[in-house]
């Protein structure tokens, strides 16, 4: 293989620092992601502390673990006594579950770009169907509710069929129109914008993709002229039949090879939040004619994906799509991303400040409690003094302070005080 006509197939991981700590983050919500369904799951949505660790270890954590996660987010568990059984519960605090709801808004909302979502994934198969379990496990990736299969895919007959395989006795989904408006893939709405705005030549925009290699990636001449010469190889859409075509050329074996860049680049596309794991891309690649050693395939174009290893001690690889991200965040966020990301800035807030908001919460209510006996004592400070205005020979106890309770009371109540007060004046 010469250095100048292709991209070496062995390339060195470097790692961006900026999704690996991404993903840092996501590694803590997902934890919180599962206490917060066990949680949900129990009776009047609480838990006791004496069972959060026989609970918790179905959860992957060990003894006397749980309860120590558990006090790292106050801000969205909450530990609490219960006011007749003297005992330690756990329930998700309000923030929490208005987070949730707000989720829940968002996931509804959007369901009808999920369908969108859902045919333009099955239409990248190549017999137009997908299996149904596969499209499960990666529900949350692609926006789609738990029970999709009866709110989505038995809602809409005019889009999709539910068939049972006799031989494999798995369902699967099929599409049942192709239409042509929804075989635009994503990357060729960027071409068609960067062509615009760059006014760039058309013949080198045609087939070539967004290129940001991570900070350090080490680039050399040859491997510059062999990323050029890659940029304008043709290739066939993911959406496009290929199997009216000879595969055993040099070229097409090429053109396959930039395919399945291709139908990566716009799998990732049709998620949420612009990201997969790539044991559950795995899934799909026999579908959707991926290479089989995918790992090694993604570390070749790393100007165009990151696998980071960040999660579940190295063992999850998440893979995200470079071109729409932007300082760890979604170049163009949608709904249910800002829903979930809620999630996020509740983990990352700190225990003191969860500290500050319960002692202002004592505050105010201290402060309200100092005014009123504030109020009292100048009320009854104003009596006292108005009592030495008048004759020597006058007690204190004649304005005392429950003169000045009653002066709090009614009008009437006030008059009846002046009255009294003249009298003694006048003697």
């Amino acid at each position: 293989m010469s250095q100048s006509t292709s991209i070496p197939k062995k390339q060195l991981r470097v790692r961006d620092h900026g999704f690996d700590n991404y993903m840092e983050i996501e590694k803590k919500m997902r934890k919180v992601l599962k206490f917060q369904s066990l949680i949900l799951f129990q009776y009047n949505q609480t838990l006791p502390i004496s069972r959060l660790d026989n609970l918790a270890g179905r959860l992957g954590f060990k003894q006397f673990e749980a309860g120590a996660f558990i006090l790292k987010f106050p801000h969205v568990f909450e530990v609490y006594e219960h006011p007749v059984q003297r005992v330690l519960y756990c329930r998700l605090t309000r923030k929490a579950i208005n987070q949730i709801m707000q989720e829940k808004e968002a996931l509804l909302a959007q369901i009808p770009d999920a369908v969108t979502r859902l045919r333009k994934l099955i239409m990248m198969s190549n017999e137009g169907r997908l299996r149904l379990e596969h499209v499960r496990i990666a529900r949350y990736e692609f926006g789609l509710p738990d029970d999709f299969e009866y709110s989505v895919v038995l809602k809409y007959p005019q889009f999709f069929r539910l068939v049972d395989a006799i031989e494999t006795r798995n369902k699967y989904i099929e599409v049942v129109d192709r239409d042509r408006k929804l075989t635009v893939c994503a990357i060729e709405k960027v071409r068609e914008r960067e062509y615009r705005e760059k006014g760039m030549d058309a013949e080198d925009v045609r087939f070539k993709f967004l290129v940001n290699f991570p900070p350090g990636f080490k680039i050399g001449k040859y491997y510059r002229i062999a990323v050029w010469k890659w940029q304008r190889v043709p290739y066939w859409s993911p959406y496009e039949d290929i199997s009216g075509y000879d595969l055993r050329s040099i070229e097409a074996q090429k053109r396959m090879e930039k395919r399945a860049v291709a139908s990566i680049h716009e799998l990732l596309s049709l998620t949420v939040e612009k990201k997969m794991t790539m044991e559950r891309i795995a899934h799909f690649r026999m579908a959707m004619n991926l290479p089989n050693k995918l790992k090694g395939f993604l570390l070749q174009h790393q100007g165009i994906f990151y696998v980071s290893t960040r999660g579940n001690h190295g063992k999850l690889h998440t893979v995200f799509l470079r071109e729409a991200y932007w300082k760890g965040e979604l170049v163009e966020p949608n709904g249910l991303y800002l829903a979930r990301r809620k999630l996020c800035e509740l983990v990352l807030l700190s225990s003191r400040k969860a500290n500050v908001d319960r002692g202002l919460v004592r505050y105010r209510r201290d402060i309200e409690e100092d005014e009123m006996e504030h109020f009292r004592r100048d009320c009854a400070e104003d009596g006292f003094e108005g009592g030495k205005e008048g004759k020597e020979g006058e007690r204190e106890d004649d304005l005392s302070c429950d003169a000045c309770s009653d002066f709090t009371d009614d009008d009437d109540d006030v008059d009846d005080i002046e009255k009294a007060e003249n009298a003694q004046l006048n003697g």
